[in-house]
């Protein structure tokens, strides 16, 4: 019989969630490092957006109590 840690599964679905949502961040990224006008407005409105995807995930990750509620979870991205 197989036991699945449901602990240990979270932590690696929150590892891929932070490495999807940095994906997301990186065309963003270097408007608003760089303050570009006209783009750094739109870019931090797009990362706004990506922020409340992921945080619905992350909240959905952590209320789940099965492996297959994580897995649903991931799919929302």
């Amino acid at each position: 019989m197989i036991t699945i840690n449901v602990s240990k599964a979270k932590t690696i679905a929150h590892d891929v969630r932070r490495a999807a949502r940095t994906e997301e961040f990186k065309p963003y990224d270097d408007a608003i490092a760089k303050q570009i006008p006209g783009q750094a407005d739109g870019a931090e409105a797009a990362r706004a957006v990506i922020r409340a995807k992921y945080a619905t995930m992350q909240t959905a990750i952590d209320a789940a109590s099965t492996v297959d509620q994580i897995k649903a979870a991931m799919s929302q991205s």
